[in-house]
């Protein structure tokens, strides 16, 4: 190992450390019933909200995925997800955080899986069951998403194993969430918001001197056939750097689909759950103004990365997912040695906090909505507490075999589990929200619709191609708020006591 590299590892370590102290600092509060470690008692501030959400939600797609894709394909693909992301954001704070924050007090939930039961007052948990096994099945893919961004981290940093870190990674993780719980792992997330927005504008400013200035880095950019374009996309060849075919039209069909990564938001239990645990739904109008600012500096300075990329000897790459090592190689060649730790640092860290994030949501699932709603509703907070750490490490082990294929894409994993909560929870989210007379049958077949479309839409339907080559995400919601409208209006409406309460809620009479 060089010089250089430890101090790469000594300001790593540095930076780890401080996540860790967080974590013991909130370990008593976290530990002291169900409520603390899965919601922290609602008491998170509007920045801490704002912040973490956004940092739970972006992690390593927004550093490695979203740089990578810009620089393989240029604007058009990464351009319209970024602006889709967005506007997502800023409606969900605006449509879903009030109402959320106020029913999940009158209903007594702190899970998303508690929410949607407790909603519709079943006395058959079956809602709370399969919200719970979807959250289990795509939580694990996004975890795996993020250690795999810790194993293309070290492996491209030292030149370690990627099977090897990544599993270091997953034993720190999972240490980590035994330790705080919903306290610790949102404090840490709002330390990395600061820390990405910060690397990710300073690696942009450093790549954009190194092209010889914004207009040359363009002007290369423009040189490549539909790659400095939001209606073309260009066709990069793995024969050879910066060689392109000619481009392809961008159309109307492919911009929808881009776009449609907004309506995940709706569904984000990770997300959702911030909505839940601010201390005052008055709050939520600032933290809605600091999360659409931080979502549109951090993602358009990590397009232009990829995008400046193209112009700087030494970022050069023959497949997607190697370009997504930009970040890494950008701060490793333009950064002194220990502030580029920092910024490497930042990508491990946005990666273990955010599946810090998904584990504890999962193990929630399990051991407050299955374990302890449905199979064992008289357990004690201790066993509840014991079935979350025996689920977290089981969905650790997942998600290390999903992630094992270093050759597969940050963004293709992540754009899967997006879909997978989006249309699942999405729709049911919002017409359980907004619409009185949705039914419990009507809520069951709507998540089911959805969850199972995003699996036909994308193994049989989008190898279709043509039309059908839309992101899985569209149709599939689509599909479930079609599916919750036509059972709720075909089934009996719901009884006098969750009329009056939707009503209640929606009067803010809670």
């Amino acid at each position: 190992m060089t010089e250089i590299n430890l101090q790469h590892l000594l300001a790593m370590i540095i930076y780890m450390a401080a996540v860790v102290g967080i974590g013991v600092y909130f370990a008593r509060r976290a530990n002291k019933n169900a409520e603390s470690y899965f919601l922290g008692g609602r008491t998170l501030g509007p920045w801490v909200t704002a912040f973490s959400a956004e940092a739970s939600d972006m992690s390593g797609y927004l550093l490695m995925g979203l740089p990578g894709l810009a620089y393989w394909t240029g604007l058009a693909d990464a351009g319209w997800t970024c602006i889709g992301l967005a506007v997502g954001t800023y409606f969900n704070f605006l449509i879903v955080s009030r109402r959320l924050r106020r029913y999940s007090l009158a209903v007594e939930a702190f899970t998303v899986p508690d929410y949607f039961s407790n909603r519709f007052h079943e006395k058959k948990k079956v809602l709370m069951g399969i919200s719970s096994l979807i959250i289990i099945v795509f939580f694990s893919v996004y975890a795996a998403q993020c250690l795999s961004t810790c194993g293309k981290l070290f492996s491209n940093l030292f030149g370690l194993s990627y099977g090897g870190m990544m599993a270091v990674a997953a034993v720190f993780v999972l240490l980590y969430t035994f330790l705080g719980g919903f306290l610790a792992e949102s404090a840490s997330d709002f330390m990395q918001a600061v820390v990405m927005i910060t690397v990710l504008v300073l690696i942009l400013i450093m790549s954009i001197g190194a092209a010889g200035g914004l207009s040359e880095a363009i002007a290369t950019a423009k040189s490549f056939d539909g790659y400095f374009s939001l209606v073309q996309t260009s066709t990069p060849s793995a024969e050879g750097i910066n060689v392109f075919g000619s481009a392809q039209p961008y159309g109307i069909l492919a911009i929808i689909s881009c776009l449609s990564w907004g309506l995940g938001y709706f569904g984000m239990p990770q997300i959702l759950l911030r909505f839940m645990g601010i201390r005052s739904e008055k709050e939520l109008g600032r933290s809605r103004r600091v999360a659409i600012i931080w979502v549109v500096i951090s993602m358009a300075a990590a397009v232009m990365i990829g995008i400046v990329g193209r112009s700087i000897a030494g970022l050069d790459y023959l497949s997607n997912s190697a370009a997504e090592n930009i970040f890494i190689d950008a701060a490793t060649t333009f950064l002194p040695p220990v502030l580029a730790g920092f910024a490497c640092a930042g990508v491990l860290a946005a990666a273990i906090s955010s599946s810090d994030s998904y584990l504890l949501i999962s193990a929630s699932a399990v051991s407050k909505s299955i374990y302890g709603g449905i199979i064992k509703k008289d357990a004690t907070e201790k066993q509840i507490m014991w079935c979350s750490r025996i689920t977290l490490a089981v969905i650790t082990i997942i998600a290390m075999a999903i992630a094992w294929n270093s050759n597969s894409t940050i963004f293709s994993i992540t754009s899967f589990a997006w879909a997978g909560f989006g249309a699942a929870f999405g729709p049911l989210m919002l017409f359980s929200l907004f619409w009185k007379r949705t039914t419990r049958a009507g809520a069951v077949a709507g998540m089911l619709a959805g969850g199972a479309m995003v699996f036909i839409w994308k193994l049989a339907i989008k190898p279709l191609g043509g039309v059908f080559a839309v992101y899985e995400l569209l149709p599939a919601f689509v599909f479930s708020a079609v599916v919750i409208v036509i059972v709720s209006l075909c089934t009996k409406k719901p009884d006098a006591a969750v009329e009056e309460e939707f009503e209640r809620v929606k009067a803010g009479q809670v």
